[in-house]
């Protein structure tokens, strides 16, 4: 029997993923907008930063793909960086948000 991967292992493994000057993850945080798992185990994720030039790009988008990396049986990673919709606090988790309000 193969293990197959699910959404919520994926974005379990996401959750370790902080952006260092806020020190939340990228999921509480709304920057990933989508996961997709193949059959094959290998998984895309749509994901965006706070801001189009965000000084930390490769820190957040390498962290994404080596998390994800990290689990078994996965195959290929890609990270599929957009700018629409654009993000905005509203995207944050309720928690996170009352964090920063």
């Amino acid at each position: 029997m193969e293990f197959t991967l699910t959404n919520e292992e994926v974005y379990k493994a996401l959750e370790k993923v902080l952006d260092p000057e806020l020190g939340v993850d990228v999921v509480n945080l709304g920057l990933i907008y989508d996961v997709l798992v193949e059959e094959d185990n290998s998984v895309c994720i749509k994901m965006t930063l706070t801001t189009p030039g965000c000084p930390l790009h490769d820190t957040l988008t390498n962290g994404v793909k080596s998390a994800v990396q990290c689990l078994p049986n996965v195959t290929k990673v890609e990270v599929d960086l957009v700018w629409e919709p654009e993000w905005t606090p509203e995207k944050m988790s309720p928690k996170i948000r009352d964090m920063f309000a």
